[in-house]
């Protein structure tokens, strides 16, 4: 995941559209390692940040204990068991975590959501979702892992054939028909190949 992400560029950009403040109280679904929580923990009154791996959270706790982070918690749990006690979230984030799901399980971590939410607050969905325009879908996935292949070796083109194959990524009208049902207003949508970015308000 390394060669594919870049922590800081991802900040960036979702700072850009959210403009995440000192009084912001957000939530991280699918937190991983930790990283872009403890990114988020600089520019927020509190990141809450939940990832259904315990070692991964494990793994982000010791972290966040290493670079002296306070005002961060992180939980073992997902979309469809997380239990917000605490007030409701300005902001939630979730990046390449929700595609695990399907569609009809997506719905409901999407209302999930929608009511963890102040009103006014915000929703930032980044995921693989794929354009519904092409015509060759063949060709088109062959290119996809080709790509990845030169790019990022053989065992990340295989995972992502794996995924292609077995995972429950949606279309793009599919994901926004998701979001609007569950009550989210789309504000923005960002392409690049088959991940996608939405930026929603509730």
């Amino acid at each position: 995941m390394q060669k594919l992400r870049d922590i800081e560029s991802e900040f960036n950009s979702i700072q850009g559209l959210i403009n995440i403040k000192d009084t912001d109280l957000l939530l991280e679904i699918g937190t991983g390692t930790g990283e872009l929580a403890l990114k988020f923990s600089a520019h927020c009154r509190k990141v809450v940040a939940i990832d259904v791996s315990k070692k991964m959270i494990n793994f982000a706790k010791m972290k966040a204990e290493g670079q002296k982070k306070t005002n961060i918690e992180f939980y073992n749990a997902g979309f469809l068991t997380y239990e917000n006690y605490d007030e409701p979230y300005d902001v939630i984030v979730t990046q390449l975590a929700l595609h695990h799901l399907p569609d009809y399980w997506k719905m409901i971590a999407l209302r999930r959501i929608y009511g963890m939410l102040k009103e006014g607050g915000k929703f930032y969905l980044r995921d693989v979702v794929f354009p519904s325009l092409i015509l060759d879908y063949d060709s088109y996935f062959n290119k996809i892992i080709n790509d990845l292949r030169k790019s990022a070796g053989d065992k990340l083109a295989e995972e992502t054939e794996i995924h292609i194959r077995e995972e429950f990524s949606t279309l793009d009208w599919i994901m926004e028909g998701l979001l609007k049902n569950a009550g989210f207003c789309i504000e923005s949508v960002k392409c690049d190949g088959f991940i996608a970015g939405y930026l929603c308000k509730k």
